[in-house]
């Protein structure tokens, strides 16, 4: 929101950082009210008796996707003006399953690990400091990689363009997804035996 705020002119671009600080306060308060710092609560997801993490990822999506709509039918948003990261499915692949490897053995992210960090939490520290170790070694080793990352390339692309269909729709159904996912969580979570921490 801060983006066409500034470049409409209604705010001076002086303000940038300002606003920067302002929301990542904001964003690292959330995921400590969220119980993001816990990584047994984050863990929870993988073994079914909490869904909090996915269920505030969903609301951000939903959020993000409905208001950037908004904003862009009443003139705010100009999508054609907005960064899109391109995507090279190969790196995205074999990413994801080392991402997703760490968050289910460390019971973070990169995000959420700080927000344990600033609440004093020694595994948070652990879980960055490993990495940091992996994100140097793999900078200073990223010729051996360079062709892998670079495989698969699909352009700055949306995934409705993907699916060749408008953003409204795609939004539809990611908000049909979400209303599934939470009566699914619920139903796994009463089936689940709760665990305390």
């Amino acid at each position: 929101m801060i983006g066409p705020i500034i470049s409409s002119g209604i705010v001076s671009p002086a303000w940038d950082n300002i606003f920067a600080v302002i929301l990542g306060m904001g964003f690292g308060f959330a995921l400590e009210s969220s119980g993001f710092s816990s990584s047994r609560k984050i863990i929870g997801t993988f073994f079914g008796y909490d869904f909090v993490v996915v269920k505030v990822f969903f609301t951000a999506a939903i959020v993000a996707s409905v208001g950037l709509l908004y904003m862009s039918y009443f003139g705010l948003v100009d999508f054609s003006q907005l960064y899109i990261q391109p995507t090279f499915l190969t790196s995205a692949i074999v990413g994801g399953i080392i991402m997703g490897i760490g968050f289910a053995m460390g019971g973070f992210c990169p995000g959420t690990s700080l927000a344990a960090i600033g609440v004093g939490r020694i595994d948070g520290l652990v879980f960055f400091g490993g990495m940091f170790i992996g994100v140097f070694l793999f900078s200073e080793s990223f010729s051996l990689f360079e062709n892998m990352f670079y495989s698969g390339s699909q352009g700055a692309k949306m995934i409705n363009e993907a699916f060749g269909i408008s953003p409204e729709l795609f939004t539809f159904f990611l908000v049909l997804a979400a209303i599934g996912m939470f009566f699914g969580a619920a139903w796994v979570q009463k089936k689940v035996k709760k665990v305390e921490y």
